[in-house]
């Protein structure tokens, strides 16, 4: 046989790039023509090999992918839970002072009524919004339409929509709103103890006072402030970088707290915490709503229920709005 003629084929081992080489033995004793095509058919060999190199090298990949897919879900389905019902950080002294000043000098009847509306801080928005619409309505009309309307937000959010100046004040800053509700969940003697050191520092500058609108009580250290009229609350309105700080020469100081309107709280407000009324224990560190301890804390933040002596119902059904509205 003519070794002219003879074509011997062999595969090299492959190199780093992922190439096979391919060799062709007595390929100069081919003529011209010959060799170009062989060389035109190694090249086309080569790279239909390099092709298939990189095709099994994607499916491998695919199915590592595949396989470690569900598991990356599974680990981020468990990890979520977790960092989601973490306990928030304790706050210092300091800064459940910083937390409490702007609602500190509330009668304690309101501030009871704030301290326990801030844990479903998720809420006060849109019950905001639905005050301010309504503040046309008051007394006995409001508490009717909270009924006609279905308004299905927890009873600590429904008793404070005669104040829409205070949801308004939850709402415009919803940051301070849910740190001051976690501090009640986790903290809520040290919240308490904050409330009575900015009222103590308050009045020791001259700020607090007994006067038309509130008495201010001592009593065993703990200053009460409660509402002259008991059915009669006015919201206060003060700044407290004035009111916890030293006057200065000839400040007037009993110009430095002012009150809004009265807002009376009848009997129809009894399914929202007003029917025995709200306050607190100050030596035991208890919140009082509707005469009962409150005991919403982390733990069972969940699933609460607040032992109201005229349990409100939350009505089967979507909102409705029944009720001019005023934007």
């Amino acid at each position: 046989m003519n070794d002219a003629q003879v074509r011997v084929w062999i595969r090299m081992p492959r190199q780093a790039d992922g190439r096979f080489l391919i060799k062709s033995g007595r390929k100069d004793s081919l003529p011209n023509a010959q060799r170009e095509r062989s060389d035109e058919t190694s090249r086309s060999d080569a790279m239909l090999l390099n092709a298939f190199d990189h095709f099994l090298g994607w499916i491998g990949k695919m199915l590592f992918t595949c396989a470690l897919l569900p598991a990356c879900l599974a680990l981020m389905l468990v990890s979520l839970p977790v960092i989601s019902s973490a306990q928030p950080v304790a706050l210092t002294p300091p800064q459940l002072d910083q937390l409490v000043s702007r609602i500190a000098l509330y009668p304690d009847p309101l501030l009871a009524q704030v301290l326990t509306a801030s844990t479903y801080w998720t809420e006060i928005p849109e019950a905001a919004t639905w005050a301010d619409q309504h503040s046309y309505l008051k007394g006995d009309a409001l508490a009717q339409a909270i009924q006609a309307d279905h308004l299905q937000w927890d009873p600590s959010i429904l008793g404070l929509l005669p104040f829409p100046s205070v949801l308004d004040m939850m709402a415009r800053d919803p940051g301070w709103t849910e740190q001051l509700g976690n501090a009640v969940l986790t903290q809520d003697a040290d919240v308490m103890d904050a409330v009575q050191r900015m009222r103590q520092r308050a009045r020791g500058y001259g700020y607090l006072a007994t006067n038309g609108y509130v008495n201010v009580v001592s009593d065993g250290g703990y200053i009460q402030i409660l509402p002259v009229e008991p059915n009669v609350l006015y919201v206060p309105s003060y700044d407290p970088l004035v009111v916890f700080a030293p006057p200065r020469p000839g400040f007037a100081l009993a110009g430095a707290i002012r009150f809004g309107p009265g807002i009376t709280i009848g009997a129809a407000f009894g399914g929202w915490g007003w029917w025995l009324g709200s306050g607190f224990i100050w030596p035991s560190h208890t919140i009082l709503i509707d005469r009962r301890p409150w005991t919403r804390v982390w733990v069972n933040r969940v699933g609460y229920v607040h032992p109201y002596v005229r349990p409100w119902v939350r009505p089967v059904g979507p909102r409705v709005e029944v009720h001019r509205l005023r934007r």
